[in-house]
């Protein structure tokens, strides 16, 4: 029995992003040697090629409107779009290649192009962190899910910034053909294997590179050397120095979050490390600092999409693929 063909159409345009359409386009070639048919065009406003924010040509299959029946079109995102109003026939091509695809998928500020054409309203979405607050004013009519690598809402799709297209394009394909595919893609481009759309965008530390005089920087580095402390929000604002509504406004400002959700964060990779290095449930939770097995749960399957447990057969499914291949 053969497999159907899936069209994938990507937007390009002048100023867009090069990974967010090589990213996901590579994922999709990749798959192909695996046993996946995706025939992967990529179509501009106007059917002319366009150059990247990095300088170099993207050459056009044809133009956004030529009327392709997609399987999935892939909306890239681009470096300052959300300063300016889009133009006319960027709009225009967004709106032909949407009308008629099977599922939509965007790239970082992509979501911007997605959500002036209609599409995310009352529909949950996410976008590059650094854009979220700018998005959720923009569009107040969706629900903005602010620390997603990406958010599947029906069909449509739309993801974090950068390499987050990668996990996107990963997610598909799984999908599309199955999870053993995807993780030979995965292998094959030596990415990992898959963090769910549930995940944080980057990680707690990494989100807080906060300068040696901030105020926060004793607060930060307590956390991460003890994530099970008592970090009340009194608590907090009294290793830093501040008060509660201080502590609050340097989050917002700083971290890019709320107190309580950086101490979240960083207690669920603390469990996550315990995990992975053989400790149990009730371990994990009691050293990361969620107490009990039961609310460790109820965290990860709020934020991770899966259980612990499932969590962890899906590390011995993973190792054991990895040992195989």
């Amino acid at each position: 029995m053969s497999i159907a063909r899936r069209l994938v159409g990507i937007l390009i345009y002048d100023n867009v992003t090069m990974i967010d359409v090589a990213g996901p386009a590579d994922v999709f070639h990749h798959a192909n040697t695996f046993g996946a048919r995706y025939k992967t065009m990529l179509l501009s406003p106007d059917g002319k090629d366009a150059r990247a924010s990095n300088g170099l040509r993207l050459p056009a299959d044809g133009a956004a409107t030529s009327g392709h029946i997609l399987d999935t079109v892939i909306i890239p995102g681009a470096y300052g779009v959300t300063a300016v109003p889009f133009p006319a026939p960027l709009i225009g091509a967004v709106r032909a290649l949407t009308g008629t695809a099977k599922r939509i998928a965007s790239v970082c500020t992509g979501a911007f192009l997605l959500a002036t054409i209609g599409l995310l309203d009352y529909r949950r979405a996410t976008t590059h962190w650094l854009h979220i607050d700018e998005f959720a004013a923009a569009f107040p009519h969706t629900t903005v899910e602010p620390d997603a690598l990406f958010v599947k809402d029906g069909r449509i799709i739309t993801s974090a910034g950068v390499s987050s297209g990668i996990d996107l394009a990963l997610s598909l394909v799984e999908d599309d053909y199955g999870p053993d595919v995807a993780r030979s893609v995965a292998k094959q481009m030596v990415v990992f294997m898959q963090r769910p759309g549930s995940q944080s965008q980057f990680s707690a530390p990494s989100r807080a590179a906060v300068a040696i005089n901030n105020p926060l920087r004793p607060l930060l580095d307590s956390i991460a050397a003890d994530p099970a402390e008592n970090f009340s929000l009194a608590r907090m604002a009294v290793i830093s120095s501040v008060s509660v509504r201080q502590l609050a406004r340097l989050f917002h400002d700083d971290v890019g979050t709320t107190p309580a959700r950086y101490v979240e964060l960083v207690r669920i990779e603390a469990a996550q490390a315990l995990l992975q290095g053989g400790a149990t449930v009730a371990h994990a939770a009691l050293v990361s600092g969620f107490g009990t097995a039961e609310t460790l749960r109820r965290v990860f399957v709020s934020r991770i999409g899966k259980s612990p447990t499932l969590y962890l057969e899906t590390l011995r499914h993973d190792a054991a693929f990895q040992r195989a291949s």
